[in-house]
C-alpha cells in the first residue's frame, strides 16, 4: 500500500501542484502574520527596552506636574541609588530655507551612567549652553552636519530672547518611535524654557532592593495625579501604546490567512475527488485483491499527509520571505517604526505548518470516505455525485435558509443598534446559509444567466448549460470558493469606501475650506498669486477681517464673496451665505444667545447692518458676504485666504509650503484639515490596496478550484464528450462549451459576491461609525465593484483553457473504445 500511494503521487502531480499552490498561499499568510509578531516582539529590547534599560522605577504624571520636590523626596529614600528627571522643552527655530520658525523637542542631559542617555552617531555631546546634540534624522533631514549654527527662540513669554547653538554631535535615533528629541545640557534647557517641569522620573535601586519594594516607598511620596511603575511594567506600557499597529497587522494577516485556508480546504476537497474518480478502476482492482475499505481509506489520506506536508513546509518558507521582505520595506519607506530584526519563534514556524497539515487532510476526508464507499464490481462504473433532491439535501436546505433568516436579523440589528460583534455574528451567520442553499441556488441563477448561451450560443452554449446544473451540489461548491473570494473583496471595498465617504462628510463638518490662511500684517500684493502658485492649490479666495459690535460684543467678523466660497467650501452650510445672511458659529451663536433665523444687528462707527443669524461650524466667528461688509466697512483691508487643495496631493507638504510662503508676511497663521484629511486619505488607499491584494490570493485558489471542477467535468463526461466529436461537435466548439460553463459559474459568483459585499459592507459600516459621526454615509464604488466582477468573469475563462485543451484532444474512436 506504501508503493501505491507514492506511484499515486507521482502520477498525479501535476494536479497536486495547484492543491499545493492553494496550501503554500495560505499558510505562508500565516507564518507572515506570527513571524511579524514574533520579530516585533523580539526587538522589543533593542528598542524600547534598551531606552529603560538599568531603570527599576518610573513615576509618571497623570495631570499633577513633577517638580523637584517630587524628586528630592524620591532620592532622600533609603532604597534609592539613583534619580533623575528627564525634561523635555518644545523650541522655536527657523531652519535652513524656512521663512518662518517652527518647533521641535530638546531634552535635557541627565549625566547618569547607571541610567540609559543618548547614544552619539558622530562628533560628542553638548557641554555648554551653547552646544546642542541632534537626532540623525533630523541631521539628514535639515542638511545640517556637526559644526552647523542654529538660533533658538525663548518660550520665555516675557521676553523673546534668541540663543544661538552649535550643533557638536549626531544622536543615534534607531530606537526611537516618531520624532526623536534633540538634547542640551539642562541648565540650558531650563534657560530657553523656563517653568519646565519633568516629563518622568527614572529610578534605579540600591542593591537587593527588588523592583517592587522601590515603587512602594515611591509610592507614599506622590500625590493622587503622580503614577509609579517599575521599569518592567512601564516598558510594557510603551509598548502597547507604541506596537499596537503591528498587533493589528499581525491580526488582519492573520484573518487572510484563515480565508485563504478555507478557500484551500474547498479546493482540495475538489483536487481529491477528481484524483479519486480518476482512480476510480485502481480502487476496485485493489478492493477487488483484498484490499479493505481501512486501507483505502488510509491511502488516500496519506497521499493528503504527503502533500500537505511538503506544501506547508514550502508555505512557511514563503511566509519568512515575505515578513523579510515586509519589514526591509518598513525601514527603506519609513514606516514610523525602528528598525526590526526578522525572528522566528517556534510557534511561528510550528503553527502554521501544523494548520496547512490538519488542513490538507481534513478536506481530504469527505472523499477518501467517497472512495470506500464504492462496491469493487460498482466501482467500474461511472460515479453518480448525490443531488440537492435527497432527503439530506432537503435537510441542508432548510437549515440554510434558517441561518439566513437568523443572520439576516442579527446583521440588521447589528447595523441598527450599533453593536459590531452582533453584526459580525449576523454576516458569518447568513453568509453560512448562503453556502449552504448553494446547490438550489447556484443552479437557479446560472439558468438565469445562461439564458443568453441558451439563445445565441448553439449547441455549445445549450450543452454548457446543461453540464453547469448537472451536479448542483459539485457546482455550488467550486463557485462557492470563488463567491467567498469576490464577497470579501467587495465588502472590503464598499466598507472602506463608506467609512471614507462617512470620514470625509465629518471632515466636511469640522472643517469646510482645506486652509485658512490669515495675518494681522499688511498683505502684498501679489500674496494670492504666490499661493496659487503653491503645488496641489488649486483655488484661492482672498476675505477680508474686521472687529465689528453687537450689543456689548466685540466680533471678528470675515467678509468674503459668496460664490467664491461656495469654490473652495464644502458642505450645505456655506450655500446659505448671501447678502442679509451671517453665518455664525456655534460658540457665538450660544454666546449671543441667537437660534436660527433670527436677527442680528452689527455695527462699525455709526453704521449698523441687520442681518439673519444661521449656524455654520467651521468656519470663523462670524461671516457676511464681501457686499455686506463693504456696507459697514469699506475700507476693510484683505487679511487672508481661503483655500482649496487637490484631493490626492501630501496635505503635510501643502501645510508646510504655505506656512513658508509670502515671506514679507512676519506671522502668517495657516488652519485647516488638509493634513489630516490627507494623512487618514493614504491610510484608506493603502488599506484598500492590501486588502484586495490580498483577498485576491483567495479567488487565485478559488480560480485553481474552478479548474479543477472543470477537469473533473471532463473526465465524468469523457464518453459523452467523445459522442459529441463522433456527432459533428468540432474541437474549437468543445473549448467553448468548456469556456462558457465556466464563464457562467464566474459571472454567478461574481454577480452574487458583489451583492453579498454591498449588503454586508454598508451594514458593517454603520455597525462600525454609528456611534462615531452624526451621518453614515454609504458608498458604493460602481466602477471598482465592476472591475472585480469583470475579472472575475475573466479569470473564470482563463481557468478554462487547460481543462479545454486536454478534452479537445481526445479522439473520439478511443474515448469510447475505453468507455
Amino acid at each position: 500500500m506504501r508503493r501505491s500511494v507514492l506511484n499515486s503521487l507521482r502520477a498525479h502531480l501535476g494536479r497536486l501542484v495547484a492543491a499545493c499552490l492553494a496550501i503554500v498561499l495560505g499558510v505562508g499568510f500565516a507564518t507572515l502574520a506570527l513571524t511579524v509578531r514574533s520579530s516585533a516582539s523580539h526587538g522589543v529590547d533593542e528598542t524600547i527596552g534598551a531606552q529603560y534599560k538599568g531603570v527599576d522605577a518610573v513615576v509618571r504624571s497623570q495631570g499633577e506636574p513633577l517638580l523637584d520636590k517630587e524628586l528630592a523626596a524620591i532620592r532622600a529614600l533609603p532604597q534609592t541609588e539613583v534619580a533623575i528627571g528627564a525634561t523635555t522643552a518644545y523650541l522655536e527655530t527657523t531652519w535652513k530655507g524656512d521663512v518662518r520658525p517652527s518647533y521641535f523637542p530638546v531634552a535635557a542631559l541627565a549625566n547618569e551612567p547607571r541610567l540609559p542617555g543618548p547614544k552619539v552617531k558622530d562628533g560628542r555631546l553638548p557641554r555648554s549652553a551653547s552646544e546642542i546634540a541632534i537626532p540623525a534624522g533630523t541631521a539628514d533631514k535639515r542638511e545640517l552636519p556637526i559644526g552647523s549654527k542654529l538660533t533658538l527662540v525663548s518660550t520665555n513669554e516675557t521676553k523673546n530672547q534668541l540663543y544661538p547653538v552649535t550643533v557638536v554631535g549626531i544622536i543615534d535615533d534607531t530606537n526611537s518611535f516618531g520624532e526623536a528629541s534633540a538634547v542640551a545640557i539642562r541648565s540650558a534647557v531650563l534657560k530657553w524654557s523656563p517653568g519646565t517641569s519633568y516629563d518622568r522620573l527614572l529610578i534605579a535601586a540600591k542593591s537587593g532592593v527588588t523592583p517592587e519594594a522601590l515603587t512602594s516607598a515611591i509610592s507614599a511620596k506622590l500625590s493622587a495625579g503622580q503614577q509609579v511603575f517599575t521599569g518592567a511594567e512601564f516598558i510594557e506600557l510603551e509598548i502597547k501604546s507604541v506596537t499596537n499597529g503591528i498587533d493589528v497587522l499581525g491580526g488582519v494577516f492573520g484573518m487572510f490567512a484563515l480565508i485563504s485556508l478555507f478557500v484551500a480546504c474547498l479546493v482540495i476537497a475538489n483536487t481529491f475527488t477528481i484524483l479519486i474518480a480518476q482512480r476510480t478502476r485502481e480502487m476496485a482492482l485493489l478492493r477487488c485483491v483484498g484490499a479493505s475499505r481501512r486501507q483505502v481509506f488510509r491511502s488516500v489520506l496519506s497521499e493528503a499527509g504527503i502533500v500537505g506536508a511538503v506544501a506547508s513546509a514550502i508555505g512557511v518558507a514563503f511566509g519568512l520571505l515575505l515578513a523579510a521582505v515586509g519589514l526591509a520595506l518598513a525601514v527603506r519607506f519609513d514606516w514610523g517604526i525602528p528598525k526590526i530584526d526578522l525572528y522566528a519563534d517556534p510557534i511561528s514556524l510550528v503553527v502554521p505548518f501544523l494548520l496547512g497539515l490538519i488542513a490538507t487532510v481534513c478536506a481530504a476526508i469527505v472523499p477518501a470516505r467517497r472512495a470506500t464507499r464504492v462496491a469493487p464490481l460498482a466501482a467500474l462504473r461511472p460515479d453518480t455525485s448525490p443531488v440537492a433532491a435527497t432527503k439530506k439535501g432537503k435537510v441542508r436546505l432548510t437549515f440554510g435558509f434558517l441561518l439566513i433568516a437568523l443572520g439576516g436579523l442579527l446583521l440588521y440589528r447589528g447595523a441598527t443598534a450599533v453593536q459590531v460583534l452582533v453584526g459580525v455574528a449576523g454576516g458569518v451567520l447568513s453568509f453560512a446559509g448562503v453556502l449552504m442553499i448553494g446547490s438550489l441556488l447556484v443552479p437557479a441563477l446560472i439558468k438565469v444567466v445562461g439564458v443568453l448561451p441558451l439563445r445565441t450560443g448553439g449547441v455549445p452554449g445549450r450543452i454548457a448549460v446543461g453540464n453547469a446544473v448537472r451536479n448542483p451540489r459539485r457546482t455550488a461548491a467550486t463557485t462557492s470558493a470563488l463567491l467567498i473570494g469576490v464577497t470579501l473583496i467587495s465588502l472590503t471595498c464598499v466598507g472602506i469606501g463608506s467609512v471614507e465617504k462617512t470620514f470625509d462628510y465629518a471632515m466636511d463638518d469640522e472643517f469646510p475650506v482645506d486652509l485658512i490662511v490669515s495675518t494681522s500684517e499688511k498683505l502684498p500684493a501679489n500674496a494670492q498669486a504666490q499661493l496659487q502658485q503653491i503645488q496641489g492649490i488649486d483655488k484661492t479666495v482672498a476675505v477680508r477681517q474686521v472687529l465689528l459690535n453687537s450689543g456689548s460684543f466685540e466680533l471678528y467678523t470675515t467678509g468674503i464673496d459668496p460664490a467664491g466660497a461656495k469654490s473652495v467650501a464644502r458642505g450645505i452650510e456655506i450655500g446659505q451665505l448671501k447678502p442679509g445672511v451671517a453665518l455664525l458659529d456655534r460658540q457665538t451663536m450660544r454666546m449671543l444667545g441667537l437660534n436660527d433665523g433670527a436677527a442680528l444687528t452689527l455695527k462699525k462707527g455709526g453704521k449698523s447692518l441687520k442681518v439673519e443669524a444661521q449656524q455654520a461650524d467651521g468656519f470663523d466667528p462670524v461671516v457676511l458676504s464681501s457686499s455686506d461688509l463693504q456696507k459697514l466697512a469699506p475700507a476693510a483691508p484683505v487679511t487672508g485666504f481661503w483655500l482649496d487643495a487637490n484631493d490626492r496631493v501630501d496635505g503635510s507638504q501643502v501645510v508646510r509650503d504655505v506656512e513658508q510662503s509670502i515671506p514679507s508676511v512676519r506671522n502668517l497663521g495657516v488652519m485647516g484639515g488638509l493634513a489630516e484629511r490627507s494623512f487618514y486619505t493614504k491610510v484608506f488607499d493603502v488599506l484598500l490596496a492590501v486588502g484586495v491584494s490580498l483577498l485576491g490570493v483567495s479567488v487565485l485558489i478559488a480560480l485553481v478550484g474552478v479548474g479543477n471542477t472543470l477537469s473533473l467535468s471532463v473526465l465524468e463526461r469523457t464518453r459523452e464528450n467523445a459522442l459529441l466529436r463522433a456527432l459533428g461537435l468540432t474541437r474549437r466548439q468543445l473549448r467553448g462549451m468548456l469556456a462558457i460553463e465556466s464563464l457562467l459559474m464566474a459571472l454567478v459568483a461574481a454577480g452574487l459576491g458583489v451583492g453579498l459585499g454591498l449588503v454586508y459592507g454598508w451594514a458593517g459600516t454603520a455597525a462600525l461609525m454609528g456611534n462615531q459621526t452624526k451621518a453614515v454615509q454609504y458608498a458604493a464604488p460602481v466602477g471598482l465593484l465592476v472591475t472585480i466582477a469583470l475579472v472575475a468573469a475573466a479569470a473564470g475563462l482563463l481557468a478554462s483553457v487547460l481543462p479545454a485543451r486536454r478534452a479537445a484532444k481526445v479522439a473520439p474512436a478511443g474515448a469510447l473504445a475505453t468507455e
